[in-house]
């Protein structure tokens, strides 16, 4: 009985839009999640003091988190500007998904299932929610001891801190960037129920033109990351820079996933 209920507060939440356009569901997640790490932020440096690795970990999920549901509240929100007529009034703060010119439609056109022209809402998907923060929590424990050691082989003193900082820079994109995008797909396809085999058409259609994207944004943010920063923010300034990164890579991957199942 509860779980019925809870389904249909999530059916109705998913099929309420703000002002017409921004998905209600998505919007109150993000809130939560936003709120989390304004949280976190506030504690940071005394939950570091104490265990490091794990409030590391944790700030990274929560994080990823906000970066997936911001992907995919930019996907609802393509596909209700998608269902919209140009004109369509949008002064109501809070509105349901059904349109005006659904209602004058049969039954049969009206149904999601049966009608291509009016799929319905775009629902959250909490598995992939959790399939980010899940990564975004293993991840964090890698990215600590590869900050620490080039800590260590590139240090950055008062005589010399540019040229150490692109060492670590150049070091980082080479090495860390090309695997830190394998496990990333990896990862996501197989959490997904992914096989080998889809492992392996992620790695052919989208892996190289994502480390190009990775090579436009990430040697300026990493540049100020190990020039500027303590080693105890740099994996949150990354992860914080990331949030839009995150975002992309969620999208390339769901999109990814959505040719797979039409040609499939």
């Amino acid at each position: 009985m509860l779980e019925g209920s809870r389904q249909k507060s999530l059916a109705w939440l998913n099929s309420q839009y703000i002002y017409g356009r921004i998905p209600l569901l998505h919007t109150l997640i993000l809130f939560i999640e936003v709120a989390m790490a304004a949280r976190l932020v506030a504690k940071f440096n005394s939950y570091y003091a104490q265990k490091p690795v794990l409030t590391t970990m944790i700030t990274n999920a929560v994080l990823g988190g906000i970066a997936d549901t911001v992907a995919q509240s930019i996907t609802a929100f393509r596909a209700r500007q998608a269902l919209l007529p140009p004109d369509a009034d949008s002064g109501s703060f809070i509105s349901s998904g059904v349109e005006l010119e659904d209602l004058n439609e049969k039954p049969a056109r009206r149904s999601p299932s049966l009608s291509p022209r009016h799929p319905g809402p775009q629902p959250f998907d909490f598995e992939r929610l959790t399939r980010f923060m899940a990564y975004g929590f293993l991840m964090a424990p890698v990215q600590f001891v590869w900050f620490g050691q080039l800590t260590k082989w590139f240090p950055v003193t008062s005589k010399s801190g540019t040229v150490p900082a692109l060492k670590r820079v150049a070091c980082d994109q080479l090495m860390f960037a090309p695997f830190g995008l394998g496990a990333f797909f990896t990862f996501m396809t197989v959490a997904e129920g992914g096989g080998k085999e889809d492992v392996l058409n992620k790695f052919r259609d989208v892996y190289l033109p994502t480390l190009r994207a990775n090579y436009i944004l990430w040697p300026a943010v990493q540049i100020l990351n190990f020039r500027v920063l303590p080693l105890q923010f740099q994996i949150p300034f990354v992860s914080t820079i990331g949030i839009a990164w995150t975002a992309y890579l969620s999208l390339t991957n769901s999109s990814e996933d959505e040719v797979l199942q039409q040609q499939s």
